[in-house]
């Protein structure tokens, strides 16, 4: 059995639509067996996938061929993902958290209280 790759990916749970998954595709985020395919490229287990999904990337492999989008516990059994990929995927996870932790004031506009520390501090420095 095969099912197109737009429709495969849609199934897995890599993307929300199908229209995203094709727009994906043909951008080249996703690589069937090492080269870059069209959105009607067939799938059948055994194909090696590599998808780009903003920072990430995924190494996967079809193990099973859906065409329709089920359940996220059912989808994760279409594919295994490669030691390789998981490795990857959760260092960038990793950098990712911590360019996020970088210090900076994102909470907002200042309170009153930090507005008022704040005047006490340029007070100090003109002094």
């Amino acid at each position: 059995m095969r099912v197109r790759l737009d429709k495969w990916l849609w199934a897995a749970r890599f993307f929300k639509t199908r229209a995203l998954a094709a727009t994906a595709i043909e951008a080249g985020k996703v690589e069937v067996n090492g080269e870059r395919a069209k959105r009607s490229k067939q799938l059948q287990v055994g194909d090696s996938l590599r998808i780009r999904l903003g920072p990430y990337h995924h190494i996967v492999t079809v193990r099973a061929i859906s065409e329709h989008r089920g359940p996220a516990p059912i989808a994760a059994k279409l594919y295994e993902e490669s030691e390789e990929g998981r490795k990857a995927r959760e260092a960038m996870q990793l950098q990712v958290k911590i360019a996020q932790a970088v210090p900076g004031y994102d909470r907002g506009r200042p309170t009153k209280k930090d507005r008022r520390d704040i005047e006490r501090v340029r007070r100090a420095d003109r002094d």
